[in-house]
């Protein structure tokens, strides 16, 4: 055997072993949840708040049947005025910012579309830690993807809320998609040639793919999202292939890295009656 074989064969067994090591680490109720005081005394009563209502370790809980190779924290932390969320290894971070932004981006009183206020604050916070869960399990298992990471994200965050039961699935869809209400309001808009240079899609793009997935999941339970024009016809017909293609690829990647029976333990309970939202004094 050549010098050159040995070195690929060698580096192919170390390969190997490492992967096998790394399976053997990954294991469930990995979470982990701080609560950092926030600098500015405006975010002082909703640091208290999101303490109260358990908030972080509701989506603690949520979470814990993923089996990840290491200790992954959720935290709440003021973030000197952005309003922003984002997964970093170790941690996927929260700003206080951006929960003031959720908070205050609910209906007053349950929308014709029957969005409630509770709906649109569960809706929209779990849209946005799934997502960025969704870049964390990417990140920490290794996982292969040929498309743009924040499309994958958004896909895994929406498959997530449609497996919640029909009833929950429901709620929390349109809660998420009333955070695109102003691309409904004005469904006509100019932007500039750069804006579509970001890896982000575009909040109209973002709605109808998901809109499309609930819809392709269950095209009874959505059907108004379509007999009401928030889904073009044209989209909608090939909506259930869209959904069985994000199906497959998380039944394939995915699935083998959760705790099933775990998994079907906390998708048992009853998670939106506890949402209490609470408006800004």
């Amino acid at each position: 055997m050549t010098p050159v074989r040995v070195v690929i064969t060698a580096a192919g067994i170390l390969l190997s072993v490492v992967q096998v090591a790394a399976a053997a680490e990954a294991q469930p109720r990995r979470i982990l949840i701080e609560y950092i005081a926030p600098k500015n005394p405006a975010h002082q009563s909703l640091h208290e708040h999101v303490k109260e209502e358990r908030v972080l370790e509701k989506l603690q809980e949520l979470f814990s049947p993923f089996k990840l190779p290491i200790d992954l924290t959720f935290k709440t932390v003021g973030c000197d005025g952005r309003s922003n969320a984002w997964y970093h290894r170790p941690s996927i971070t929260l700003c206080y910012e951006y929960l003031h932004d959720i908070r205050e981006n609910v209906p007053k009183e349950t929308t014709p579309a029957g969005t409630t206020p509770a709906d649109a604050l569960a809706g929209q916070l779990f849209y946005v830690v799934a997502h960025e869960f969704g870049h964390a399990v990417f990140d920490l298992l290794q996982l292969p993807s040929f498309g743009n990471s924040e499309n994958i994200a958004d896909q895994f965050s929406t498959y997530m809320m449609l497996h919640f039961g029909k009833d929950e699935a429901r709620r929390l869809i349109s809660g998420a998609a009333y955070s695109y209400k102003s691309v409904l309001q004005s469904p006509i808009a100019f932007v500039p040639l750069q804006a579509y240079s970001d890896i982000h899609g575009q909040p109209g793009q973002r709605l109808f793919n998901l809109l499309c997935l609930a819809y392709g999941a269950d095209p009874k339970g959505f059907a108004d999202v379509v007999e009401h024009k928030y889904l073009p016809t044209e989209r909608a017909a090939d909506c259930g292939r869209e959904y069985s293609q994000v199906d497959f690829a998380f039944q394939k990647l995915i699935s083998p890295h959760v705790d099933q029976e775990l998994a079907k333990r906390t998708m048992q309970k009853d998670w939106l009656s506890e949402v209490q939202p609470r408006r800004s004094p």
